[in-house]
């Protein structure tokens, strides 16, 4: 359905002057752009966001900052979930990354390396699970992470 170039109002496909403000319109008059794209973004697609693997941090963080999902309690505990997910991401690749190239072994460290890609893995299938139960809009609170988010929203309420 198109609407007048001038005010806004919706036209009928075929009308030349607008019924509200008079103003003639053009053929093919299509809808105003929404500038802000936050606001046709729906709570599914906010929550999917949040499990994109090492960059999902950002849409947790836009998705926790803005009032749209201010008091949406499930997209607020995917961010929260997500960004504790990425916390432990940094975790291993902060923490056990420097451990392992300043720790001897008969292998060269090469056991802890094994264990750094391991977690790593790990992790990763967890942002793979959690995108897939959200997509299917199911509840799932993973261990110890899935307990902080849940706190988290909580105590914001």
């Amino acid at each position: 359905m198109p609407f007048c170039t001038t005010c806004g109002n919706q036209v009928g496909a075929r009308d030349i002057f607008c019924g509200k403000c008079g103003a003639r319109q053009r053929e093919g008059t299509a809808r105003p752009r929404n500038t802000n794209f936050l606001e046709n973004l729906s709570p599914r697609t906010a929550s999917l966001l949040c499990y994109v693997p090492v960059l999902g941090w950002i849409p947790c963080i836009i998705a926790l900052a803005i009032p749209r999902f201010q008091h949406d309690r499930t997209v607020r505990f995917h961010a929260f979930q997500g960004l504790y997910l990425f916390v432990v991401w940094l975790i291993v690749d902060w923490v056990l990354s420097p451990f392992v190239s300043f720790v001897p072994g008969p292998f060269g460290g090469f056991e802890l390396r094994i264990v750094k890609s391991a977690m790593h893995f790990a992790v990763l299938c967890a942002w793979i699970f959690m995108l897939i139960k959200t997509s299917q809009q199911e509840a799932y609170h993973l261990p110890i992470v899935g307990e902080l988010a849940e706190r988290s929203v909580s105590e914001q309420r």
